[in-house]
Order: C-alpha cells, then structure tokens, then sequence
C-alpha cells in the first residue's frame, strides 16, 4: 500500500502512522525511515521491493517529500520514472508512506495522481486542540478549566503544544493529577499569543487590560523598545495578511511572501479579522511615532507606551 500524508499539524500526521503501524502490527524493526532531501528514490525503491528481513511486512517512511508540492527548491535529483515503475507494480508487504509537511500539494502532477490512483492520499491540516489535548493526556486527570488555561497560555500551534504535552507528562510520570501550577511551572508562554493579546486590549480601549499586560512583560525584564517594535511589526504582519487574503492568496503563498512561519499566517489572520485595514495603519503609526519619539529623546522609553495606553 502506498500513502501520501500531507498538511501542517505532524500530531496528524503521526498519529495516522501509528494507525497505521499498530493496525498492521508491525515490529519496530521492520520500520525503515528515508528522507527525500538526503536519500535517492531509487535507494527507497530497492528497500521498498525487498523482503523484510524480520518479518512478512514493513514500512517505509519517506519525510520531506517534496516531488509532490509546486516547491521550486533545489534538492537533489530524483529517478521520477522508478518511482512510477513501482507504483505500477507495488509489493503488497511493504506500507509505503510518503510525508509531505505542506498545506497542499501539487494535484497536478504526474506522480501525485497515481498515488491518488492506486493509493491513498490524507490531509492532515486541521485538528481541534482541545481533543488534542485530552488524547495525549488520556492517562491524566486534568480539569476542562486547565486544559483551556493551556491553550491559553502556549497558543494554538499544535507542533508546540506536542511539545509542551510532553514535557508534563515527563514530569508527572508517577502523579497523573495535572493542575494550573504544574503548566505554570513546566510550560512557556507563547510570546506570539501575549503580543496579540496585548495588541487587542490596546485596539479594543481596554486600558485596564493592556496596562497589566505591559507590566507582566517589564517585570520580566524585557526592554520596552523591543516591546513596541515587537507589536509594530506583529500589527505590520496583520496588515499584510489581511491584504494579501483579500487578494486570493492561501496561508502557504502568504509565508512565503512575507518569509515567515504558516503558524504566524494562521495567527495573524485570525487576529486581523476584527479590525479593518485603516483601523491597524492608525495604531501602526501610533506605535512608529512612540519609537521615535522614545529615541529622540522626548519620551521615557518605560512610561512612553503606558502613556500612549493611558491615552486610549
């Protein structure tokens, strides 16, 4: 059998393969792993028309499986025509998967229609964070109140709250009970979703808010020249994605255009959404006047953005 798993969320993506793996009952020593910006496919080819030394069946992971995208990078290159010899002509005792960390892929090619064809193509896009969470931690206890406190505190990207997920488990291998102090004390928060939150509360007039949010982040001795940098350009970022999606363009093309991470794309979108264009230049250039005006002297660089938050 041959798959394509593609899309951004690796959760997804490796948890199909586990389907996969223990669907079929397949020993770890009859997994072999490729990656296609090192290994040749004729290389994968041979390992995918062999018996397994260790068993009846196998599987072939194959990551970075670019021969499938629009991608115009240069990789090393590859025998398209014995992959398609294969396809043709595929040994039923190998699991042949193909990973493809991308939002899309090119539906058009050649190859990418015979997977279609004789194989199977998943997505891997989209997932609800929230079951994400209770699955990882099905042995835990954790509360509906912390599971959204950690959402709150680690952001959406679900690659990081993996990550994050991981480390509690670690720690509370023996303790299953998982509560607010041990995301406090085992998880970062995502300086991502401060900025916007930060961002909004002085958007919305909410002076109450934003004022506390600047404080927590002097008080974690960050500079305040970075802090207003920081939100000029994450407003700047908004900006340009609202624009760039009312011109037709996907998530991908936006990152590649703006030469950051798709996560940022998906954030930044999200965030843009409740505020028109002019409304974000506005507060784009109140917080380009308060960098000048904190370098020229004028303004204290710690009260300048209390003030400019005072002043809502």
């Amino acid at each position: 059998m041959v798959f394509i798993l593609y899309g951004t969320v690796d959760y997804l993506i490796n948890k199909t393969i586990d389907k996969i793996v223990n669907d079929n009952k397949i020993d770890e020593f009859n997994i072999n792993k490729y990656d296609l910006t090192n290994n040749l496919l004729t290389e994968i080819i041979n390992d995918a028309s062999s018996m397994s030394l260790f068993g009846d069946k196998k599987i072939i992971i194959v990551n970075n499986a670019y021969i499938f995208t629009s991608s115009t990078k240069k990789y090393i290159e590859q025998d398209l025509n014995a992959l398609e010899n294969y396809l043709n002509n595929i040994n039923t005792n190998t699991f042949l998967i193909f990973v493809v960390n991308e939002e899309k892929l090119d539906e058009r090619k050649k190859i990418t229609k015979l997977v279609d064809k004789i194989g199977k193509i998943i997505e891997c896009n989209n997932v609800d964070n929230i079951t994400m969470i209770k699955e990882l931690l099905d042995d835990y206890q954790m509360s509906d109140q912390n599971v959204k406190y950690l959402l709150e505190r680690v952001g959406n990207n679900s690659t990081l709250l993996n990550t994050e997920i991981e480390k509690i488990k670690i720690y509370k291998d023996t303790d299953k009970n998982i509560t607010k102090e041990d995301i406090d004390l085992l998880t970062s928060k995502s300086l991502e979703v401060n900025n916007f939150k930060l961002i909004n509360a002085i958007i919305n007039g909410d002076k109450l808010n934003a004022l506390n949010l600047y404080h927590e982040r002097i008080k974690l001795n960050e500079e305040p020249i970075a802090i207003i940098v920081t939100l000029a350009n994450q407003i700047r970022i908004m900006y340009q994605v609202k624009q760039l999606y009312l011109d037709g363009h996907t998530e991908n093309s936006i990152a590649s255009i703006l030469k950051i991470h798709p996560y940022r794309v998906k954030l930044a979108n999200q965030n843009s959404k409740q505020y028109d264009a002019d409304k974000l230049l506005t507060y784009l250039k109140k917080l380009a006047d308060l960098d000048i005006n904190i370098k020229t002297g004028r303004i204290d660089k710690t009260l300048g953005l209390e003030l400019l938050i005072i002043s809502l």
